[in-house]
């Protein structure tokens, strides 16, 4: 195979959900940029607007969606509406995610179930409704976003932090039944970077540690997750099953 075609995924079909800001919207972009079909999917109409616009007027490929994937329903309803206009889901990017920053003793019911309905549940129902198809295709590659916090303790973000350990328990699960059945699992564990997400609830005090604690001594930049994102979609990491990419600046192998 040449090189070129290794991490090609020219023309592959990605549904990515949570694609219109942040993490997922760069990846969005990124991947229209080598020729895939983008599909990013958003609660909100104007940001799948947006992103789709963005991609067609750089040349791209793309076709957006709206549904609130916290509605297992709803999921099931966006795939089949997805694989009957756009065709087959050859990658999924399960990009959705919130947080809420809280002393542990402080998160209240609606807290937790709101942070596991969207971090943990839609991601493990999407991979189930887009993995049985992959699956009957013996085919297909699911890339989950999960997090540095997915390692370590994380103060003040308690559920966001179990949520994300239960996306890389996910990964790997999903990874030992499905990989011999052509299914690849993967996921990519980012370490700080400044979305929408995070760049107003993190204090000044925490921004400064994180740059104290990354050996790069700065920020990632979201069009640096692209490449790892590319990779785990194609044929160069075929026999890459079950692993999460920590793209960090090596903010975990950095120790006290």
């Amino acid at each position: 195979m040449a090189a070129s075609d290794r991490f090609s995924i020219q023309d592959k079909n990605v549904l990515i959900i949570g694609g219109t800001s942040g993490i997922g919207g760069q990846i969005a972009l990124g991947f229209a940029e080598v020729g895939a079909t983008v599909i990013p999917v958003s609660r909100t109409q104007s940001k799948v607007d947006a992103t789709v616009d963005a991609i067609l007027s750089g040349g791209g490929k793309a076709r957006g969606y709206t549904a609130d994937v916290n509605h297992t329903k709803t999921i099931v309803d966006l795939v089949e509406r997805v694989e009957n206009e756009v065709g087959s889901i050859d990658v999924l990017i399960n990009s959705q995610g919130i947080i809420k920053l809280s002393a542990v003793e402080e998160f209240e019911e609606k807290d937790f179930d709101g942070i596991v309905d969207t971090n943990l549940k839609s991601v493990f129902f999407a991979s189930i409704e887009v993995g049985k198809r992959m699956l009957e295709r013996g085919s297909g590659a699911i890339i989950n976003i999960a997090s540095a916090s997915s390692y370590r303790g994380w103060a003040r973000a308690a559920v966001y932090s179990i949520t994300k350990w239960g996306v890389v328990s996910l990964t790997e699960t999903m990874a030992s039944e499905w990989g011999s059945r052509g299914v690849r699992v993967n996921a990519i564990a980012p370490g700080f970077f400044m979305t929408e997400l995070n760049q107003k609830r993190m204090s000044p005090e925490r921004k400064a540690n994180v740059i104290r604690r990354t050996p790069m001594g700065r920020f990632g930049k979201l069009d640096e997750l692209v490449g790892a994102a590319v990779y785990l979609a194609s044929p160069a990491s075929g026999f890459v099953n079950g692993e999460t990419i920590r793209v960090d600046g090596g903010y975990l192998a950095s120790g006290i």
